[in-house]
């Protein structure tokens, strides 16, 4: 159920991938002298590149001194985890494979290869297409923006069930925000032992924090004239968390 005017469009895969770099907070490195997880060690550059302060007695700075050239091949593992607690929170997985190569104080990885796990499986990122893509505009807010939803307004939320077909919700005992892009919103389904997403698409894309509120009270006031869904069951479901 919904309005058939609303835009379909989401995110591409560069720009997705590009999103999951931009906000994961640590990664895991795998070298042939074996593999490092770090922790808030990372930034980004603007044409994709991985720029690592790793810690000078770290695996990865002894292969970057031992490999031929000094450029070992690496994959570099980032997760992109559902800020709201709830099942499987790990929404995508990105993973680069390519070469470091030093820089003062610093590695700097540039990817050859880039390929994007989500929920329909995984797809090779196009290099071209993944070096000139920019992160959603929302990405860096998603997570207090999702938490705030959650926590503080959990009556919109069930609003917002308003607009999901009434057979989605069959046995639906929680619903809680999974992903906020500037396409639309995801909302989390939890039934028994199982689950289900579903996609609420804005009428056209929000590209800056305006816009988003603009778009999410068009959401709800949709929500306000649907008719209304059967109520949630209340009991919590197996597994939450």
């Amino acid at each position: 159920m919904g309005d058939s005017r609303a835009s379909t469009a989401g995110p591409g895969a560069a720009e997705r991938a590009r999103s999951v770099l931009a906000v994961a907070w640590s990664c895991a490195v795998t070298v042939d002298g074996g593999r490092e997880e770090l922790v808030g060690a990372h930034t980004v550059t603007g044409d994709g590149r991985v720029i690592l302060h790793a810690p000078a007695d770290s695996v990865l700075r002894a292969a970057v001194i031992c490999a031929p050239r000094g450029e070992p091949c690496a994959v570099l593992e980032f997760a992109d985890v559902a800020p709201v607690a709830q099942r499987n929170r790990i929404r995508a997985r990105l993973w680069l494979a390519g070469s470091f190569a030093a820089e003062a104080d610093r590695l700097a990885f540039r990817a050859t290869r880039a390929v994007l796990r989500g929920p329909s499986g995984a797809e090779a990122v196009d290099l071209d297409a993944f070096t000139a893509a920019a992160p959603d505009p929302l990405a860096a807010a998603e997570a207090r923006l999702l938490t705030h939803l959650a926590d503080a307004h959990p009556d919109a939320v069930e609003r917002l069930t308003r607009l999901v077909e009434p057979a989605r919700l069959h046995a639906a005992t929680r619903v809680v925000p999974l992903a906020l892009d500037r396409y639309g919103l995801t909302l989390r389904i939890e039934r028994g032992r199982r689950h289900g997403d579903v996609r609420l698409p804005f009428h056209r894309p929000a590209d800056d924090l305006g816009q988003l509120t603009e778009r999410v009270h068009a959401l709800l006031t949709r929500a306000a004239t649907a008719a209304c869904p059967r109520a949630l069951q209340r009991q919590r479901a197996d597994g939450d968390g």
